[in-house]
């Protein structure tokens, strides 16, 4: 077997001391990579954050969350609760009754989001600006292209005689 090889075919670790971004496995079926893809959907996030003062029923979550499907907070409390992020409390009333909690591993990720959050609040306008930036020059760009394409139409036209 080859230096920096491991056994296992699952395994997604940096086979050197470097923590950089860049050393981080891209595989689909890396398990960093998938906990990330989870806790990083914007579903995933507002739950978490709303989580995080007190535990809420799922009609609660669902009427705090702006365009979330009912099928869709279902599939996010379950996958949160399957990670281990949020704890789900069935209480033996008609109708029944289900709580959603952070559980104390989902509360220190509130902490990260909360992080993330307040520098995207801290940046939201530079971010508008570059993204004006961005679209002036790529419609510049763009009209520049479509100008060259009917320049080259047109010697194309003249140069070549119709055939008819």
């Amino acid at each position: 077997m080859e230096d920096g090889t491991f056994e296992s075919l699952g395994y997604c670790g940096d086979t050197g001391v470097d923590d950089d971004v860049l050393q981080w496995d891209q595989r689909a079926d890396c398990e960093v990579r998938q906990i990330l893809d989870r806790i990083a959907d914007k579903w995933s996030l507002q739950v978490i954050a709303l989580l995080d003062k007190r535990s809420l029923r799922f009609t609660e979550l669902r009427r705090a969350i702006d365009g979330v499907s009912q099928r869709m907070l279902t599939r996010t409390l379950r996958h949160l609760e399957r990670d281990g992020l949020v704890s789900r409390k069935v209480h033996p009333t008609v109708p029944p009754r289900v709580d959603y909690a952070l559980t104390p591993m989902g509360a220190t990720l509130h902490s990260t989001i909360r992080a993330l959050v307040v520098w995207t609040e801290e940046h939201q306008n530079a971010i508008a600006a570059a993204r004006t930036a961005y679209d002036r020059r790529a419609a510049a760009e763009q009209e520049a292209a479509e100008r060259e394409a009917a320049e080259r139409d047109a010697v194309a036209r003249a140069v070549l005689p119709a055939r008819g």
